[in-house]
This record gives C-alpha cells, structure tokens and sequence, in this order.
C-alpha cells in the first residue's frame, strides 16, 4: 500500500498569488490525484495526473494559449508540491468550451478544491 502524499496548501496559496500578480484571476481550481486522495478515494484507481490546475481570467485574453501555460507552468514549484501540475490557462469563454471537451478540466472544476475560495 502506498502511502498518500498530502497538498501542500501554503504553497498553493502562494502559487494562486504569484500567478495573481500577473494576471486577475477570477476563478482557480485544483483537481488531480492528490485532490481525490484528500477526498478519500480508493488508492486502487488510475492515478492519472497528480495535479490539474485550472486558471481563469479575462487578462488571458490576447495572449497566446502555450504562452499563458508556460508562464503560468513555470510558477508552479513542483519540488514544494511533491510533483509537477498540468496547468489549465482560459478566459472564462474558453473554460465553458474546454469544461465540455476535457474531463480533467471539468472534474477539477466541479470537483476540486477552489483556490480563490477556500472555505466554499
């Protein structure tokens, strides 16, 4: 049995800030195995990615799709988080097209954890 690696929450708020400072997010959503661990799911699943970031907002608008995912990629310390995130960069348009075409932006959306709320 595997032992099941915990999310590093104050990095994850520190990582929300960085890419804050560069772009007014609107919405920010953590989904992954890690997310599914914390919420007791069973280790004999695939795994899949560990970690699923999903960012939105309007100041993505104009700049180029692999532009955002890397400046906002190269934000992410994986070393602090325990492995790397797949990182999800849309306007909000975007995001409710990719919510219907991509299963790990909707489940990290309608599943994971809200990093802009915490508590909610």
């Amino acid at each position: 049995m595997t032992v099941v690696e915990a999310i590093n929450d104050r990095e994850l708020r520190r990582y929300v800030q960085r890419v804050g400072d560069r772009w007014p997010l609107s919405a920010a959503h953590l989904g992954g195995a890690r997310v599914a661990d914390r919420r007791g799911a069973g280790l004999q699943r695939e795994r899949g990615e560990e970690f699923v970031v999903v960012l939105v907002s309007a100041g993505f608008d104009g700049v180029p799709w692999l532009e955002r995912v890397y400046q906002a990629g190269s934000l992410w310390d994986a070393q602090e988080m325990g492995d790397r995130a797949e990182v999800h960069c849309y306007t909000p348009v975007e995001l409710e097209r990719k919510r219907a075409a991509l299963p790990a932006v909707r489940t990290a959306v309608e599943q994971g954890l809200d990093l802009l709320n915490p508590g909610a």
